[in-house]
């Protein structure tokens, strides 16, 4: 069983697919093909369990079931209905088009594109189990769909709940950036684990917790549950259970890491609070009321990773030019420093008062976002470990 390859898929936020496949490719398993917000791969049961526990930057792992050419609803269902679906689906299995995307397809009704393709795997079950009848009372088999340019692309989700769902945040405020977003950003910087980190704009702790999760080296998935962990004839609960044995051996448990989380709310910092000390780094990273205006450290070298408000609402965007004016000036306190700010704020550059060394655009949800590098100077090699 654990011999059995399948053709696997990650989404993530368009922009940030070298960042997924990287992580892929660390996880030793081999890229097949990289489109905008997905990265195809190959694995085993072994590998989907894995890639499932330690990929930081997808929101889910995709079983592809086949694809195809469709540009009728007839094509639609017949070529659905030609798919091995009794190799994937047990004759119990409850099963249902959860979600279905078209873009740029000629069949563009997705509640169309669901039903039509339920009855497919209706019709191919039937024959195959020799049934007319399915009790659909055993594990459940949630499949998506996507559309592109009439390229059909159906697949079981592996996951369940989108893996940016840790466990830990149990306490959210306004606007909170995803766990799976989180992690990417940092990845996207040259911080480790022996350097200081300061988020301003801290929220509900989302990059300090995620931060010190990748500094600890603790797997994202160490404390939840997957949907594939009852696909009993597909991959099962022990490759579960052996990549989390595998999660926990890795954990760093002597680095000291110095991670700070400011914020002026503080409802967000008791939010903040309590989802690290879920996540289980609440020793690992300090938590303080304070202005993005009174930042300070005497150590040097440091590194800022943050989200600050970007005036979603009508009535807050007439503040942002000011704000981010203030953390252009607090910013120019700390010169040895990195800075990497995202932000929906179009005019950012301009109201920091400084050009960034690299802007990337990042799609966040349909929400387009820039992701502003400032690097400061590298320091030398004896500094580093006074952070």
């Amino acid at each position: 069983m654990s011999e059995r390859m399948f053709d696997l898929y990650a989404p993530c936020h368009f922009g940030l697919e070298a960042v997924l496949k990287r992580e892929i490719t660390d996880l030793g398993l081999t890229i097949t093909g990289v489109t905008d917000g997905r990265v195809n791969f190959k694995g085993s049961a072994a590998d989907i369990a894995r890639a499932n526990v330690f990929l930081r930057t997808t929101e889910r792992i995709m079983l592809i079931v086949g694809t195809f050419k469709a540009y009728t609803f007839d094509e639609l269902f017949e070529k659905t209905k030609a798919l091995p679906w009794e190799e994937y689906i047990p004759k119990d299995g409850r099963f249902w088009v959860k979600k279905a995307t078209s873009i740029k397809s000629k069949l563009f009704s997705t509640s169309d594109i669901q039903s039509i393709m339920k009855k497919a795997m209706v019709d191919r079950l039937k024959t195959k189990y020799r049934t007319d009848w399915f009790t659909e009372d055993g594990e459940d088999f949630p499949v998506r769909v996507s559309l592109l340019k009439d390229e059909v692309t159906v697949a079981l989700d592996t996951s369940g709940e989108s893996l940016h769902k840790r466990g830990y945040r149990k306490m959210a405020v306004k606007a909170p950036i995803s766990e799976t977003l989180a992690a990417a950003l940092i990845s996207l910087t040259p911080w480790k684990k022996d350097r200081i980190l300061i988020d301003p704009f801290c929220g509900s702790g989302t990059i300090p917790i995620e931060a010190a999760m990748i500094g600890l080296n603790i797997a994202p998935g160490i404390n939840r549950h997957f949907t594939a962990e009852k696909w009993k004839s597909l991959v099962g609960e022990s490759f579960f259970k052996e990549a989390k044995k595998e999660a926990y051996s890795l954990i760093d448990t002597d680095t000291k890491l110095s991670i700070q989380g400011y914020d002026i709310d503080p409802d967000a910092l008791d939010a903040a609070r309590a989802n690290a000390e879920l996540a289980g780094v609440d020793d690992q990273i300090h938590f303080q009321a304070r202005d993005v205006r009174n930042i300070s450290s005497h150590n040097k070298y440091g590194f800022i990773i943050t989200n600050p408000p970007y005036g979603e609402r009508l009535e807050e965007k007439k503040d942002m030019p000011e704000l981010y004016k203030t953390i252009g000036e607090a910013f120019a306190t700390l010169p040895t420093w990195s800075y990497y700010i995202i932000t929906g704020y179009e005019d950012a550059e301009n109201s920091i008062g400084k050009k960034s060394a690299k802007n990337r655009k990042i799609y966040n949800g349909m929400l387009k976002t820039y992701f502003y590098s400032y690097p400061g100077p590298k320091p030398p090699k004896r500094d580093i470990r006074e952070n």
